[in-house]
Parts: C-alpha cells; structure tokens; sequence
C-alpha cells in the first residue's frame, strides 16, 4: 500500500503572510490620510495642534493598558529603552510638526511632499552607512523633485524658494525629516522585542514627550481642554483609531519587510491625500496635484530598487 500522501500546509504559510502584509499596507496607506484629515478638521476648530497631538498618543495610552500586562517588561533588553527614549522623542516631535502644518496647509499639497522621506533617507545613508547613490537612486531623486514641481506650482508662490518660507510647507519637512528617523528607530524596536511592544512603546514614549511638549510651549492646558466640546469626541475616536491602525500596521509591514520597501508602498497614500483634500476641504487643481503624485511615487519607488 502507498503511504498517505503528505499535505503539509508549510508551503501556505509565506502567502498567507504576504496576505496579511498587502492588507496591513492597504490600512496603512488608507488609515494615514484619514487621520490627516480629522487633525485638520480639529485644529480648524480651534484646538491647538499639540493637543491634538498629545490627547492622540494619551488615549491610545489608555487603550494599550488592556494588553501591558502580558508583557514581560525586565525581560527587554537595555538597547530597547533607548531606542524607544529616542524614538518617542522624535515622533513626538514629527507629529507635533505634522498636525502643526495641517492646521493652515492643504492637505493635497502637504501629503505628497512626504515622498522627500526617501531623498532624506539617501542622505543619511551617505553620510552615516558611506551608501552613495547610482544612477537608478539620482534619478528616482530627480523623478520625485519633478513631481513635486506639479504639485507645489498649484501654490500661489509657485514651485519656487520662496515657497519653502511658508511656515507649513517648513513644519511639514520637519515633520518629513523626523519620522524617517522615527521609522529606524521603530524597527530597531521591533527587532528588540515584537510588533505588539514596539507599539506600546511608540503609544507610551511619545505621549510622554508630547506631554513635555506642552509644557515648554507653557500652553494653558485647562484653557485648551475647556474648547472640547461634546461634539468633537467622535472626531477624537475616530482619530485614534485612524492613528492607531497607521501604527499597527506600520510595524507589522515593518517586521516582514525592509524599512525602505514599506516607505516606498508607503508612498501610495499620496493618492489619498489629494483626493480627500479636494473632498473634504475643496482643495483646487487635482488633476495637477494627481499627475505630480504619480510621479513621486515612481521616484520613490526607483529609489528603492536602485
């Protein structure tokens, strides 16, 4: 008698892994802009942009006190608390930025500026890995600066310097500029403990420091919580669950694939960012700001297969 064949299901494991990656990207990509826009809707009430930010990070605090205590938290190793110190402090700071620029910025300009995340990525890898670009890389470079001719002209100062005085187009390439820095070290993290802990992490560090924030810009924080309104709690929630599932999926992208390929998918929620700046805010010129999307996301993606 022939012996019973074998089904094994060990060969169904990576499709199901690339499964739950492509759906993780998917949120990822749907989840960001989503939030972009319940920052905007609040800070144009009147909220101030670093509360929004911290009351973000201090509800999702909250949330995360369900599963912290599963963890084993002496266990860790010291690397992680540093990368987690780190960490909060520079997302505390790119997000703080962020909600900052969204307060006067449109958001079908501010989106696509964040393909400039893989320029900077070049050039930190220039100086601190000796990474110097090919051909492939200076010309994805050259590709996302052409885009964003098209989608920074749709401005009143064109695409020119004195665009980047504008004090949203500034806070947006800070806010660009950390939370590249804030990616590395959200992977170290992850490589330190899981997915699950670096995402209490990232929750717990960056309010703190988004708390601190609030302190050395001596913000009036009874005066600021007495113009939330009853009215605004759905937008809060909502916020935190779009915040929530961007960082969730975030990290589980991150620990299936390198960092550079999840930032280059990243990339596709520019899309978004136009199409629900002219939705929700009537934003002006979307075919413009579409075509120069297009070609940043082409740019950032030569940059990563260089």
């Amino acid at each position: 008698m022939l012996p019973a064949p074998n089904f094994t299901p060990r060969k169904q494991i990576p499709l199901i892994e690339t499964f739950f990656t492509a759906a993780a990207v998917a949120l990822r990509i749907v989840s960001n802009p989503l939030g972009n826009v319940f920052q905007k809707q609040l800070t144009a009430k009147g909220h101030h942009p670093l509360l929004v930010n911290f009351l973000t990070y201090f509800l999702l605090s909250v949330v995360c006190l369900v599963i912290a205590f599963n963890v084993h938290w002496k266990s860790l190793p010291q690397p992680f608390w540093f990368y987690s110190i780190a960490g909060g402090i520079v997302g505390a700071l790119g997000n703080g930025f962020l909600v900052k620029a969204l307060q006067k910025g449109e958001l079908s300009v501010l989106g696509p500026i964040n393909s400039y995340k893989a320029i900077v990525s070049i050039i930190v890898g220039i100086f601190l890995l000796g990474e110097v670009p090919n051909l492939w890389g200076l010309l994805g470079i050259a590709l996302v600066v052409y885009g964003s001719y098209f989608v920074l002209d749709t401005t009143e100062e064109k695409f020119s310097w004195s665009l980047f005085k504008r004090r949203e187009i500034q806070f947006r390439l800070w806010a660009m500029i950390f939370t590249a820095i804030e990616a590395v070290f959200v992977k170290k993290v992850i490589l330190l403990s899981s997915v699950s802990v670096a995402f209490l992490s990232w929750c717990w560090f960056g309010g703190f420091f988004s708390l601190l924030l609030l302190f050395i810009y001596r913000m009036n924080l009874k005066l600021e919580l007495q113009k939330i309104k009853q009215a605004d709690f759905g937008k809060y929630a909502l916020l935190v669950a779009c915040i929530g599932t961007m960082q969730a999926t975030t990290n589980y992208a991150f620990s299936h694939m390198p960092v550079g390929y999840a930032l280059a998918l990243f990339q596709l929620s520019i899309i978004v960012s136009v199409l629900l700046g002219h939705r929700m805010f009537n934003e002006k010129d979307v075919r413009k700001k579409m075509i120069g999307s297009v070609i940043m996301i082409v740019g950032s993606v030569v940059i990563i297969l260089k």
